[in-house]
């Protein structure tokens, strides 16, 4: 029996005891599936004890993994306690905004207020998808978006809190018929094809938003295009394809480009706080407490009727589970 144990094992095994399936406890773990079972059987020469029975169809723990399991969950979370412990909450707290001049920065600048002696970065990735593999890998702190639409295998590794019911809107180019209207009924985009990130691997979830709203609309997905970084970027991308782009009410002005809301029904994307499970850190609290206070002052969880959400929330909206 060895003296020490590379905790990086435990967390494999342990991983893939709540997975009981290798591929997807790799895909959480972000690393390779060749990488995971070579860690796992490292784990278990040094144990002496085989800890997994794996067939063609299942994998399942023996008696010594049962047994194992407890023990490296409390070595990791102590690990866990001592790296925060360490910290002590002083070091800056990376903060995922996705873009400039959106809810997030809101509840950013009012957590600020509540936390003035901790530093919170912002920083501006380009979906959630991104935004949650580099919180996983310990990157970055906490993101905004669309949490339901993320893989399960992001989601187990995550923490969120639903925030607000974001309306939906688009961007049009500014000479497109439909910019004559206030707003723009779904139904007026039949035969369009809308931009939605497709393409881009940063922004799974919100192309997936994207095809359940467009659903039987004849709304097309736009093809992948260069993401735009920068306004200037942004109003050239938009006049070579002419493409309208899916994006929220609160987006901010784009040169060349008009926002209208879209309705018939009244789309909404749900917007949580996400953060990696068991981080600890004031800037965190500061966060959530922020959050909770500008969704009840502003009412962003209310429902009007006829609204429409994705069905891949189901479950999710209101959860606010802790850390």
């Amino acid at each position: 029996m060895p003296r020490d144990i590379d905790p990086r094992l435990l967390r494999a095994f342990t991983v893939a005891a709540e997975e009981l399936h290798f591929t997807r406890a790799a895909a959480r773990l972000h690393v390779a599936q060749q990488a995971l079972s070579r860690d796992v059987r490292r784990l278990e020469r040094e144990l002496g004890a085989e800890l997994f029975v794996r067939t063609t169809r299942q994998v399942t723990l023996t008696a010594d993994g049962e047994r194992l399991l407890p023990y490296a969950r409390r070595v990791l979370a102590a690990q866990d306690e001592l790296i925060a412990a360490c910290a002590g909450g002083a070091r800056p707290l990376l903060v995922d905004l996705n873009s400039e001049g959106m809810v997030s920065g809101r509840v950013l600048a009012r957590a600020r207020e509540l936390a003035p002696d901790h530093e919170l970065m912002a920083r501006f990735l380009s979906g959630l998808t991104g935004a949650a593999a580099e919180i996983l890998a310990g990157r970055l702190d906490v993101s905004f978006g669309y949490f339901g639409g993320l893989a399960p295998a992001l989601r187990a590794g995550l923490s969120h809190q639903l925030v607000r019911y974001e309306r939906l809107a688009v961007l049009l180019p500014y000479d497109h018929p439909l910019t004559a209207r206030a707003e723009v009924p779904l139904d007026a985009l039949a035969g369009e094809n809308v931009y939605a990130g497709a393409g881009n691997p940063g922004t799974l979830e919100w192309t997936e938003l994207a095809r359940q709203l467009f659903a039987g609309r004849g709304i097309g997905i736009a093809p992948p295009a260069p993401m735009a970084v920068g306004a200037e970027e942004f109003r050239r991308v938009m006049a070579k394809s002419r493409a309208p782009v899916l994006t929220v009410v609160d987006f901010p002005e784009m040169p060349g480009a008009v926002l209208r809301p879209l309705v018939d029904p009244v789309p909404l994307s749900p917007l949580s706080l996400v953060w990696r499970k068991g981080l600890k850190h004031p800037g965190v609290d500061a966060l959530r407490a922020a959050a909770t206070r500008l969704t009840k002052e502003g009412d962003w969880l209310d429902l009007s009727p006829g609204g429409w959400l994705p069905a891949t929330v189901t479950g999710l909206m209101h959860t606010n589970p802790g850390s």
